[in-house]
Order: structure tokens, then sequence, then C-alpha cells
């Protein structure tokens, strides 16, 4: 019997071996790249505020819950926290955002529904980069956990999985090493520089 792949994923999920070369090309851009016509859109109480922005930034950060990651992420890509709403630009500009959660159930249920609402139409008209899932605890994601990443990614344009940073525990803010958030940086700036090239 043939086994339908998930609509929401654009490739089948394979294991990545522990030893691998850095692949520099950024992460392919998924099937949903902007809001879809006839997506449902979440239960109001499901669904992120709104907030006017004062101010510009180059990037927002939105955790899809409290607790998201979303000032450390920020903070790691010189980007504005919105304080888990969309933003809203005071000159009427389309702002590039980031999603954040955490890698546990609850958080990749909140970020689940932001993508519903942003692939819905209901949400205020933002550039979203894509999905940004913060690891919860320490060691291997469980199997379940993992899946629910692939599926609630795949309704992102793009989908970044980060590791867990124990030094953040104790006050240590400064770059992980590990090559998830160095790809996370070099992603973004790309992207960046990608819509420039295409602006001008």
């Amino acid at each position: 019997m043939q086994q339908s792949l998930n609509p929401w994923i654009t490739s089948p999920g394979t294991e990545m071996p522990e030893e691998e070369t850095l692949d520099t090309s950024l992460p392919p851009a998924a099937v949903i790249s902007a809001p879809l016509k006839g997506m449902v859109e979440p239960d109001a109480a499901d669904r992120l505020a709104s907030r006017t922005m004062a101010g510009s930034a180059a990037l927002w950060v939105i955790g899809a819950h409290g607790g998201a990651g979303e000032s450390r992420i920020a903070d790691l890509l010189d980007a504005r926290a919105t304080g888990h709403c969309w933003p809203v630009l005071q000159n009427g500009s389309k702002p590039r955002a980031l999603l954040v959660c955490r890698a546990d159930m609850r958080g990749l249920t909140a970020a689940r529904s932001a993508l519903t609402q942003w692939a819905s139409g209901a949400a205020p008209k933002v550039e979203l980069l894509g999905l940004t899932v913060l690891a919860d605890a320490p060691g291997k994601t469980p199997k379940a956990l993992r899946d629910f990443t692939a599926i609630v990614g795949g309704g992102a344009p793009r989908l970044w999985t980060l590791p867990w940073v124990e030094a953040w525990r104790h006050g240590d803010t400064t770059t992980p090493p590990s090559r998830e958030y160095q790809r996370l940086i070099t992603d973004v700036a790309a992207l960046a520089d990608e819509t420039k090239s295409t602006t001008n």
C-alpha cells in the first residue's frame, strides 16, 4: 500500500546523520509562502492579537506563546520582539517577521494556530520568513514531538529547529556555537539580502 504524503510537508522527512557538512543554501521555501484563499481561520481565542508598533526594524520576532524564546531570538538576530502579537507598522509597510515557539505540545499547538491565522489571511499582512522551533529541554526531542514539528513547520514558508542551550539558563547571553544557530543567523541575513535585491 502506498503511503500518501502530508500536503503540508514539501518532502518526506529524513533522519539527519550526526556528522554532516554544513549546507550553505537556504532551506527551501514551502508550498505555503503566502496566505491561501479558502483557508479557515482559527477561533478568536486561538488567534494572536495585533499591535501597532512604533519605530521600525529590519525583522520582527513573534512569539507564538509566552516563554517561546521570542526575546532571545530577537537579540540573536538583532531584531525586535513584538510581545506575542502580529506587528502592524504605523507607516503602513509590510513588516518582515519570524514566528518562534518551543518544541513542546503547547508551543507547537500555539504555532499551528498562529500559522493557520496567517495562512487564512486573518493576521495583518506580514512577510513571514518562517517558523523557528526552540528545544524545550536538554536531550533529544521525543519522536512524537519531532513528527508534530514537521507537520506544523510545513505550514510555514521555512522551518528552523534549534537545540537546547544550557548556558542560557545561567544568564550567558553569547551566541551558541552550534551549527543550527549559525545557520539561522546566516539564513535570515541571506533572506534580508534577497529581499533588498528584489526591491532595488
